[in-house]
């Protein structure tokens, strides 16, 4: 059974090369998309070429059970990163990740601890995210990113088992 008929939306907390390669490849694929960027310096400027929308936090932009939310940036302050993904994971959406070496315990765990967050919401997380294919640059990443997400919306296991 797919979510096929469902609204599909991705938020990406972050302006970064990866979530504009996000933007640009999840439109071609049916995401309605939304940026999050809590500082406005960091924009690389309006109107975005691609992406539906932008907005400064989470809660402007919505998220719903048919929102799969992913951090692009895991460089930023790890009390950032934690209260961001605090507030995700006490709403609704379906998915939450965030990008980073998948051979090194991400800050997020550390910063979500500190911020009294418990184990189990902490696995909620995601990471890392996308399909296992060698992925080095943002337009790889994003491949890797979005096959994840509709092999996970498909209830496939993605790469080569079928």
């Amino acid at each position: 059974m797919t979510d096929q008929g469902s609204p599909r939306r991705l938020i990406a907390v972050f302006e970064s090369p990866v979530s504009e390669m996000l933007f640009r490849f999840g439109v071609e694929l049916g995401f309605r998309t939304v940026l999050v960027e809590p500082d406005p310096t960091r924009l690389s400027g309006t109107p975005r070429p691609h992406g539906d929308t932008y907005v400064g936090d989470l809660v402007a932009a919505a998220a719903d059970e048919h929102t799969d939310i992913l951090l692009t940036d895991h460089h930023r302050p790890a009390i950032e990163i934690g209260a961001l993904l605090k507030e995700a994971l006490a709403g609704r959406s379906r998915w939450i990740g965030i990008l980073g070496n998948p051979r090194a315990e991400g800050p997020h765990v550390a910063a979500l601890r500190e911020l009294g967050v418990p184990d189990d919401q902490i696995s909620r997380v995601r990471r890392p995210v996308g399909l296992n294919i060698g992925s080095r640059t943002p337009a790889e990443i994003a491949v890797a990113v979005l096959a994840g997400l509709i092999a996970d919306r498909n209830h496939r296991p993605g790469g080569f088992e079928f």
